[in-house]
C-alpha cells in the first residue's frame, strides 16, 4: 500500500468469555437465554461499545443470540480489562512482513 493512502479502520472487535460468576439470563421471544460471550468493538472514535451472546437455557438448536450489556459495573470492568489486555496483546504483535 502506498504512503499517500489513508488506511480507514472501522472498528476493532474482540470476543470475551464472561466468567460463570457474572453470567446472567434474560428473555427473548418467551426464551429464556444465558449470556456466556461478549463482543467489545472499539469504534473509529475511541469508544467501546459491547454486545451479549448466549444461547438457549433449555439447550437445543436455538440461535446464537444477541443482547444489550447491563450497567453494572463488574460488567464495565469485564470490558475494560479485556480491552486492555486486547490492546497489550496487539501492541506487541509483530505483524506480517
Amino acid at each position: 500500500m502506498s504512503g499517500d493512502t489513508a488506511v480507514e479502520v472501522s472498528a476493532l472487535a474482540i470476543n470475551v468469555t464472561i466468567p460463570e460468576e457474572l453470567r446472567w439470563t434474560d428473555t427473548r421471544r418467551d426464551q429464556e437465554f444465558v449470556l456466556t460471550t461478549l463482543n467489545v468493538r472499539l469504534l473509529p472514535d475511541g469508544h467501546l461499545a459491547a454486545k451479549a451472546y448466549g444461547r438457549p437455557v433449555a439447550g437445543g438448536r436455538g440461535n446464537y443470540v444477541s443482547f444489550r450489556v447491563p450497567d453494572k459495573p463488574e460488567l464495565s470492568a469485564l470490558v475494560a480489562e479485556a480491552a486492555d489486555r486486547a490492546g497489550a496483546l496487539w501492541s506487541s504483535h509483530a505483524g506480517l512482513r
